[in-house]
């Protein structure tokens, strides 16, 4: 073997090693902002005043923060642990 063939055999799985560990901190980043955009939605629900922008804001921050909470979760459930 020449040592060409011997360095691309040697740095796939660092690639790989590295890509699943981008995936984890993404999935963790995720679900962060998913559960401050929950909290913040709370924070509008308990401080709202039947005002139409409060519950749109509601709405909007509420649906985000489930949609990136279960991507997030997901995508730490599902990477695989190559260390």
């Amino acid at each position: 073997m020449d040592s060409l063939t011997l360095h691309r055999e040697m740095s796939f799985p660092i690639i790989k090693l590295k890509i699943m560990n981008v995936k984890r901190i993404f999935g963790a980043l995720l679900t962060v902002l998913g559960i401050g955009s929950l909290i913040y939605a709370a924070v509008i629900f308990s401080t709202t005043s039947n005002g139409a922008h409060d519950i749109k804001s509601l709405i909007i921050f509420g649906v985000l923060g489930i949609v990136f909470f279960i991507a997030g979760i997901g995508l730490i459930k599902t990477t695989k642990d190559e260390s």
